[in-house]
């Protein structure tokens, strides 16, 4: 047999899953859900909700929405998109005062004229950089600037389509431009052929690629991936241009035809701007954005302006997840992370976990119809947070603790007997000394008392092992109204999850009244939809509750009704529910004959009153008189602790 190596091996992580990232925490996502499912909502959008609101520790989809449209904001409100020209304007303003200072000492009529031509230069800056393409300059320095006027435009014309060209090209001489010139006139070649479906496509990309590949950081593996980030980018160029002026476009149009002081530059560009529209016309061509701020941008950064906030748009789709088959995954973690930064990627990919875990957890299943429902395993998680509240909640009241044999006590008689081998019960300590004392006094132990367990003698009880509950709850509209409609579902779930676990042997039914009343499973009273509707009908869900008493006579009966409404409604022989407001008196008089036929089972009714009119504290006095039960008023928070606490009290 080999053995293990001992000690650990540490190595760089590689991407892939974090190994130190904390699990998802699915039981209190189970809880939110819960509480969203107890008050209303389906299974399916209390997930999204869960989704959308996120976590203790996690952003969800609506914060990251909120800062991807922030994001987009703070774009449009800090920039402008009329770099390039004020920058050109700027450099022809510097050229042309340079050239003045240098003309200006020279007497000659060359001088003189050479003022002239400057002084009727057009208003405009394109016109004036066109007018001035044969000028002679006498300043060094108005040569230089008008240069970097041609370099500027030339470097801002390719970087709008072509990323990281700026920078490429910085002090770019006549070959690097013939170069430039060549590699779009090959580009507009391969175009054309890919359009006129050529055959040797890929061969003739890949000759493409091997010659002009330096250009394309992006690295494409075929002609479609060039295209695709080529008409992205010219789409954004184009976006830039729509988002400005008439008079502005106009001036970057004329300004175009200096670039690099070769016309040809221009119409490549404007050819590959009309093959890259037809080849892909789905991209966004025609929208615009209004920039308002301080910070101008030239045609580069403005088209990756551009580019950012259709990344955005694209990131808030995503994130709405409101279109057809949308799934978390679908989230673009890389443009996430390069737009709002490392922490949001990691918040989108627990949210991803948290639905993949919660799904695949078993925590949800299909009904019959098609919808999405919590499974028995969600119910019962539900079900130990409901009862574990109840059980701290009967602890901070009264001082009860959870006992393992709860329940296993019956109550005294008041009589005793030995105690035999595997008896549970108390030891009855008085008569058990009482035997130990008078067993030593006759056998001359010199005073010195013994205890033996023959001596010992233990509380005689009675016992009745199963009881027969049945949890009537009303359904009417006003429990909805009044934020009673959670803290009555949490009420079931805490006392099913009890009977469940604690006491199998008994039999719960759930029953909701409303205009009717019902036999309701758990997964139905937790998934109820409040619905408007007139009528308490105490009266059928008191019946039902017979019913379910008469099919366990040997049990003990428990009858827990909560309702925060006098009766409304009362059921007639052929089965409809009679409505009257104010109640009628045969409404009263058939939901008391329910009441006394209980009694005569032996059920005590209890009653939960959710309200404090006074016509509803007179009725359930009546009912809790007629049926040797009681009435309990609890706040909403303790509703819980007060029925799992009167049906222990109950079923001793």
């Amino acid at each position: 047999m080999t053995s293990l190596p001992e000690g650990y091996s540490y190595g760089p992580w590689h991407e892939g899953p974090d190994p130190l990232a904390p699990p998802a925490d699915l039981r209190d996502a189970l809880d939110e859900i819960g509480k969203d499912v107890l008050g209303g909502s389906s299974p399916r959008s209390a997930l999204e909700e869960l989704l959308r609101r996120g976590t203790r520790n996690t952003a969800g989809l609506d914060e990251l929405t909120r800062r991807v449209w922030q994001r987009r904001a703070e774009i449009q409100r800090q920039h402008r998109l009329d770099g390039t020209l004020q920058e050109v304007r700027q450099l022809l303003d510097e050229a042309l005062e340079a050239e003045r200072a240098a003309l200006f000492p020279d007497p000659s009529d060359d001088a003189r004229f050479s003022e002239a031509m400057l002084d009727a230069l057009p208003a405009g800056t394109a016109a004036s950089v066109r007018e001035l393409a044969e000028y002679e300059w006498r300043s060094e320095q108005g040569r230089e600037n008008y240069q970097k006027i041609q370099e500027l435009l030339g470097q801002e014309l390719l970087d709008a389509r072509f990323e990281g060209m700026k920078d490429a090209l910085r002090n770019a001489g006549p070959e690097d431009v013939e170069r430039i010139n060549q590699m779009l006139a090959d580009l507009n070649a391969l175009l054309n052929a890919h359009a006129q479906g050529f055959s040797d496509i890929d061969e003739r990309f890949a000759e493409f690629m091997r010659r002009h590949g330096e250009y394309f950081p992006e690295n494409p593996r075929t002609v479609d991936e060039l295209i695709d980030v080529l008409a992205a980018r010219a789409a954004a160029a184009q976006r830039m241009l729509n988002s400005m002026s008439p008079e502005q476009r106009a001036e970057l149009a004329e300004l175009s035809q200096q670039a690099f002081g070769d016309p040809r530059l221009a119409q490549q560009l404007s050819t590959l701007d009309e093959q890259l529209r037809g080849l892909r016309p789905g991209e966004d061509w025609s929208s615009s954005g209004r920039f308002r701020g301080d910070d101008p941008l030239g045609l580069g950064a403005g088209a990756r302006a551009m580019s950012d906030l259709a990344e955005l748009d694209a990131l808030a789709e995503q994130l709405a997840q409101s279109y057809p088959g949308a799934r978390l995954e679908d989230i673009d973690l890389e443009s996430l992370e390069r737009q709002l930064g490392a922490d949001a990627g990691v918040d989108a990919k627990r949210l991803a976990e948290l639905d993949r875990e919660l799904r695949a957890q078993g925590l949800f299943e299909r009904a019959p119809d098609g919808s999405l429902r919590l499974s028995p395993k969600a119910l019962r998680r539900l079900g130990e947070t409901a009862l574990a509240d109840v059980i701290n909640s009967l602890r901070g009241k009264t001082g009860q603790r959870a006992t393992e044999s709860a329940g296993s006590a019956g109550e005294p008689t008041g009589a005793t007997r030995p105690w035999l081998f595997g008896d549970t019960q108390p030891w009855e300590v008085s008569r058990t000394v009482r035997n130990a004392v008078l067993r030593t006094a006759s056998g001359g132990s010199g005073g010195r008392v013994r205890l033996d367990v023959s001596d010992v003698e233990v509380v005689e009880t009675e016992h009745r092992s199963r009881a027969a509950v049945a949890l009537c709850v009303d359904t009417s509209w006003s429990m909805v109204q009044e934020g009673r409609w959670l803290p009555m579902k949490r009420t079931a779930l805490a006392l099913h999850q009890l009977i469940s676990t604690r006491f199998r042997n008994d039999a719960l039914q759930l029953i909701t009244f409303g205009r009717h009343a019902m036999p309701v499973e758990l997964d139905e009273l937790v998934g109820l939809e409040g619905t408007w509707e007139q009528g308490t009908n105490a009266h059928h869900a008191l019946l039902l509750a017979g019913r379910h008493l008469r099919r366990h006579p040997d049990a003990q009966p428990v009858v827990l009704l909560v309702t925060d409404g006098e009766p409304t409604a009362h059921l007639e022989s052929d089965g409809s529910a009679e409505f009257s407001y104010p109640p009628q008196p045969r409404t009263i008089q058939r939901t008391l004959a329910e009441v006394d036929r209980l009694a005569k089972l032996g059920a005590a009714v209890t009653v939960f009153r959710l309200g404090d009119e006074e016509r509803l504290t007179a009725f359930v006095d009546l009912i809790a008189r007629r049926s040797g039960g009681r009435v309990v008023a609890p706040d909403l928070d303790g509703l819980g602790a007060a029925v799992v606490g009167d049906y222990l009290r109950r079923r001793k």
